[in-house]
């Protein structure tokens, strides 16, 4: 099981004004942000809900090349899919694949795919029967 993740970003602003919309309908928000001077590197910015950040973003090299992370956010509902595709789009994100079932994973796998400012492929997804 994982604990939390964390990813680079190449503007701590910009990452943070996209996903505090874009994972707003997931129930997702800022629990923390930790300043430069008190990581000894960069800024970050911890999301998550229920008190306990699990997605970290931060300031910090990005690898050369196309070397792009994928994140999946479970969603409770369909709907909640479909609400965090509008929200991402809406903040900027580029569309990657947009709201549907996707039969070739499971019968009821229902996600939707964007990309963030940085390239970085990130999903919602409802495994739950209609």
């Amino acid at each position: 099981m994982i604990d939390h993740i964390g990813m680079p970003v190449g503007s701590i602003a910009r990452a943070t004004a996209f996903y505090l919309k874009a994972l707003a309908p997931l129930g997702i928000a800022i629990m923390i942000e930790v300043s430069a001077e008190e990581t000894g590197h960069g800024a970050a910015v911890g999301f998550g809900s229920a008190g306990k950040p699990f997605f970290w973003i931060g300031e910090g090299f990005r690898p050369a090349g196309d070397q792009h992370i994928h994140v999946a956010f479970a969603a409770p509902t369909r709907a909640a899919v479909d609400a965090f595709y509008a929200a991402a789009i809406a903040a900027g994100a580029r569309d990657n694949g947009p709201p549907g079932l996707r039969p070739h994973y499971h019968a009821n796998y229902y996600g939707a795919f964007v990309l963030d400012p940085d390239g970085n492929n990130i999903e919602a997804v409802c495994h739950a029967p209609v």
